[in-house]
């Protein structure tokens, strides 16, 4: 029985890594995850008979292992990725969540969201095909996205002979287009998703490439710093008050942490009334916590009674938000009804909810060349722009470059209640 505890406690102990794939039709998104879920053992035997016997009735040579995440109908009868199908496994290092997300133009909005909370982005490219106009939007909405970690595999070497030269040319095309865009980490690997060389196991066929495995890089790279530790956020979402003799003193504030540390002693400030206190405690269910970071959640317990409820925000006294009502971000439009200049819309940032006028766009994306459209002043959807809102009350925002969390915003259709956009304040 201990055995038992002590592997449950390693395994919920594990650090978990979220990662997304982004590629051109047909580049071999889905193929790459089924071959990483089938070397890594991730595969249940029914499931495998099923995908063989479905893969069988298709006419497939081999087992079409796309049929892992293309889950959907249509997805199968068509061939292609719709939906962001979401796959979880884990090794001996660490958990993963997979989001499979579309390649094709009309499904940039499947991508923004499946790609919106990943430590790192997969982008595929055919080596056929090299860098295409495809490459360059997955590229820019990774970059949008501030997705930490990208890696950019080359796919199908095995249709061009495992060429060292036709990779290489690949990569110095896609670090030329790097430099316009904001990524901090990029990695090359050279693969075979059908054969798995370079997935899993070290190919044979690509002596030349001497840097790690698919698998090897996901378990090893470095993602504690990719969490913002330096502000302390702490949206309100719940306030407790048990209603019982043994509790009855008790006040707490039940959140998520968005970002930054909080332990006993330290003095926050809470917005929006600006009122001061010290953090009296910081509990869980099984125990109070000496510190606690980012993303816990916690229940945080103050020495001063102020009053807090849901979509107020306790953040360290010395590490202020930007605390205001007009502000500009970057917004990807989701909705198929455009998007209406000087429309009333409702949002929703953190915890709190607000409303909005959208008082001006400045410009839209091309996110196929990354120019610039100052002219067209019409957003509809899938499409990318800079707009400038504001608030029916003062949001505690960092941009969206500092803090993914406290710098992005959803807008909603107030008439449907059906999310319309994505924001990410700048």
């Amino acid at each position: 029985m201990t055995a038992t505890k002590d592997f449950q406690r390693g395994y919920l102990n594990m650090e978990l890594l979220r990662f997304t794939t982004a590629g051109s039709v047909d580049d071999g998104k889905s193929t790459l995850i089924g071959r990483l879920l089938y070397d890594s053992k991730a595969i249940f035997e029914d499931q495998m008979e099923a995908i063989e016997r479905a893969s069988e009735m298709k006419g497939d040579e081999h087992v079409n292992l796309a049929l892992l995440t293309d889950g959907l109908r249509a997805e199968r009868e068509q061939g292609i990725t719709i939906d962001v199908a979401y796959r979880y496994f884990a090794t001996p290092k660490r958990k993963f969540i997979i989001a499979d997300t579309p390649g094709h133009v009309q499904y940039t909005r499947n991508m923004v969201t499946g790609a919106s909370t990943a430590n790192v982005a997969i982008i595929l490219v055919d080596a056929r095909n090299g860098v295409l106009e495809q490459t360059i939007r997955h590229g820019y909405i990774a970059s949008l996205l501030r997705i930490p970690h990208v890696i950019v595999c080359v796919n199908k070497m095995d249709l061009v002979d495992y060429r060292e030269d036709l990779f290489e040319a690949i990569q110095e095309r896609f670090k030329e287009l790097s430099l316009k865009l904001d990524i901090q980490d990029l990695r090359f690997i050279p693969i075979s998703a059908l054969n798995g060389d370079n997935v899993v196991e070290r190919s044979e066929n690509m002596d030349w490439y001497d840097g790690p495995t698919l698998l090897y890089l996901l378990e090893h790279i470095h993602i504690t710093s990719d969490v913002n530790y330096i502000d302390g956020r702490f949206p309100v979402q719940y306030v407790i008050r048990p209603q019982s003799e043994k509790y009855h003193d008790y006040r707490g504030y039940a959140g998520r942490i968005a970002s930054g540390s909080f332990e006993p002693g330290d003095r926050v400030a809470v917005l929006p009334s600006g009122f001061s206190s010290t953090i009296k405690s910081v509990d869980t269910m099984v125990e109070s916590l000496q510190t606690a970071f980012a993303p816990q959640s916690v229940v945080i317990t103050l020495e001063e009674d102020i009053d807090i409820s849901r979509g107020d925000m306790i953040v360290k006294e010395n590490k202020m938000p930007d605390i205001g009502q007009d502000i500009d971000m970057m917004v990807c439009w989701l909705n198929e009804t455009p998007m209406v200049m000087n429309g009333k819309y409702s949002i929703k940032h953190t915890t709190a909810n607000a409303r909005c006028i959208i008082r001006e766009m400045p410009y839209k994306i091309n996110i196929n060349t990354l120019e610039k459209n100052y002219d067209d002043k019409t957003l509809g959807m899938n499409e990318i722009a800079k707009i400038s809102i504001r608030s029916t009350k003062p949001l505690f925002h960092d941009s969206y470059r500092r803090n993914r969390i406290t710098g992005s915003i959803i807008l909603i259709d107030e008439g449907t209640n059906n999310t319309v956009g994505a924001g990410m304040i700048v």
